[in-house]
């Protein structure tokens, strides 16, 4: 617990979800008293109304800007221009509303998706510009971007505090498991899951498998959240994630292994597999506010797949 955070009133931007849920606990272990999280059912932030109306109710010192519309590539792909404007203007309009009322920092969520396609692995900030995003998912992850672009100018005009972090694929206990909208990792525990239960032959896989990614452990994704709202204050981005890579076949196969699930794999290989590696440099994040990942892979896939199975629907079984 420190006295930073005793002091202040909290503003979580999706504090209710997946990463806010998170973000959320650790606020409170670290002596947060004063946080509100605006429910999306009462403050719709992608209009003024509900913009003007969620900085009113909170009257927050820091704002924590995690709301977002997110999906797997099959959401990205089916819905580029809506994930575009809604996360650009729910960001944007937030950030002004935010510089207006006098907010003292603004700490922005942007995503790895903001990377150029082609990145040199491992991803390094000040590549950040070096390429355009990878396309299936570059939709979001530009509008995303110019919520970096905000904080640095108006950092520059009008010495508003605004900070970017870039959290890597999250993965952990309440995630979304919904087929149709979820990520890598839980839609692929979900599907040997219940072809585990189901007994069968095999389960099908999107794309090669050959492409790369790193995951962050939710709760490890909300330590480094936490510190940097708290010890970061300048205008350059920062990545967050462990700083090593898996294939999405070595994946497939530890989460197969860990579900028990005993059948055989088919790979689609007329599906995308998107970018094709993803691995951070986590150089800053540690050096500028002493973050580190604690969490192992296995360990923390382990406790997904336990939340799963303790928590899926009874349909699901």
């Amino acid at each position: 617990m420190t006295d930073f955070w005793s002091s202040r009133r909290v503003m979580v931007t999706g504090g209710n979800g997946f990463l806010g849920s998170a973000v959320v606990k650790r606020l409170r272990q670290a002596g947060a008293t004063e946080i509100f999280v605006p429910r999306s059912s009462e403050y719709d932030l992608r209009t003024g109304d509900g913009l003007t109306r969620a900085l009113a109710a909170g009257k927050p010192d820091l704002i924590i800007h995690l709301a977002a519309v997110v999906g797997g590539i099959g959401a990205n792909r089916e819905n580029p221009g809506r994930f575009f404007y809604e996360n650009a203007i729910m960001g944007i309009e937030l950030m002004e509303g935010a510089r207006l009322a006098g907010v003292g920092k603004f700490v922005g969520i942007g995503t790895v998706c903001s990377y150029p396609k082609f990145t040199p692995v491992p991803f390094r900030e000040d590549d950040l510009w070096n390429g355009y995003p990878e396309e299936t998912n570059a939709p979001y992850g530009l509008a995303k971007k110019m919520l970096l672009v905000q904080g640095q100018a108006y950092r520059d005009q009008y010495g508003f505090n605004a900070i970017h972090l870039l959290p890597v694929n999250l993965y952990g206990p309440g995630d979304n498991f919904d087929p149709a909208s979820s990520h890598v990792i839980p839609a692929l525990i979900r599907k040997c899951v219940e072809a585990r239960d189901r007994g069968d032959a095999c389960v099908e896989v999107w794309g090669t498998g050959a492409a790369s990614r790193e995951f962050l452990y939710v709760d490890d994704a909300a330590e480094g959240i936490v510190l940097a709202a708290e010890r970061y204050d300048d205008g350059a981005p920062v990545n967050l994630g462990v700083g090593a890579e898996i294939t999405i076949r070595q994946l497939v196969e530890l989460i197969v292994r860990l579900t028990r699930f005993e059948g055989g794999l088919r790979w689609d290989a007329t599906k995308p597999d998107g970018q094709p590696r993803r691995a951070l440099d986590t150089t800053r994040a540690r050096e500028r506010f002493g973050f580190v990942a604690g969490t192992s892979f296995e360990a923390g896939l382990r406790n997904t797949i336990e939340w799963y199975e303790a928590n899926r629907a009874p349909s699901g079984r």
